[in-house]
């Protein structure tokens, strides 16, 4: 049995700037094709417009709000929302609170720096 508490994984900054403690991935656990992570933006803060050359992922947002771009359309999000972002679709995500925007962020296959792309 694997169970990894988020307070025993360091952060670390993504290429789009968000600060990512990765629950469950290759690089920690024995799973392969996926990986969890809990991301905060703090207040005020927007990520870096990027997109996956072939990770599938969703956000679901814990606490906080924000606005969220994906290609070019713009919705604000909350506690209790899951986004769907497809391979190949540019987007970020905008602290607009004034707490940290904390959300899961799972991908398909498991997250890597070298499939991100920044476009800004």
């Amino acid at each position: 049995m694997e169970i990894v508490n988020r307070n025993r994984v360091k952060p670390f900054i993504t290429k789009d700037t968000a600060e990512i403690r990765e629950i469950l991935a290759p690089r920690n656990s024995s799973i392969k094709n996926q990986s969890l992570a809990e991301a905060k933006v703090r207040p005020g803060m927007t990520t870096i417009e990027h997109y996956h050359t072939n990770i599938e992922e969703i956000y679901y947002i814990i606490r906080g709000k924000g606005k969220m771009r994906i290609g070019d359309e713009v919705g604000e999000v909350k506690a209790g929302d899951g986004i769907a972002i497809m391979p190949g679709l540019k987007h970020r995500i905008e602290n607009t609170g004034t707490c940290d925007l904390i959300f899961l962020c799972c991908c398909a296959p498991a997250y890597t720096h070298e499939a991100t792309v920044l476009t800004s």
